[in-house]
């Protein structure tokens, strides 16, 4: 994992980066000791940062939200031209500038290059099955107009029970255990 939003520093890897290692990931984010302030500077761009697409596996980047958040991919060597990077645009439609069909789909249309779009319609703690069902509904009108795939729907693990192995139209649902929370500087 990369952590490259430089655009809302407010959520980044720096709290859990040790977390994640725990659990086997690598990942390339400043430390929280190696920075001053509570992030309130924004995410500085480090050396290994622009040469993460050179590391074997697979690699996850957090480019942030946002047109702003895709021009960060410039600055990567190997962006350009890497024949096996995919765009994936995570959408959540409880964000005001993705909050419609419409609105996505001029989103995605001004990001650039994108493969696919990932469900992850969510309210934080007051989300309910509801609100995940109906991001997925609305995310995958957006992709047929797009021409895009749907990569998945992303969940919190509570609900697997209900959700099960895909969501309403058909997508795989993804579980994840939310670390988010804790890195809110």
């Amino acid at each position: 994992m990369v952590d490259l939003d430089v655009v809302e520093p407010f959520y980044t890897l720096r709290p859990i980066k040790r977390e994640l290692e725990a659990k086997g990931l690598s990942v390339i984010a400043w430390e929280t000791g190696d920075t001053v302030g509570l992030g309130e500077a924004g995410n500085l761009v480090r050396g290994d940062m622009l040469w993460a697409l050179r590391r074997e596996g697979h690699i996850v980047l957090d480019i942030g939200y946002g047109v702003e958040g895709s021009k960060t991919l410039n600055l990567l060597h190997g962006a350009q031209d890497h024949p096996e990077l995919r765009i994936i645009a995570v959408i959540n439609i409880s964000r005001p500038m993705t909050s419609t069909i419409q609105d996505i789909v001029e989103y995605v249309q001004h990001l650039g290059p994108v493969h696919a779009l990932l469900n992850n319609t969510h309210l934080g703690e007051e989300t309910d099955e509801q609100i995940i069902q109906e991001g997925a509904k609305v995310v995958a009108e957006a992709a047929e107009i797009l021409g895009l795939p749907i990569e998945a729907t992303a969940a919190d693990e509570k609900f697997r029970k209900v959700l099960g192995d895909r969501d309403c139209m058909g997508n795989p649902v993804r579980y994840l255990q939310r670390l988010m929370p804790k890195t809110f500087w």
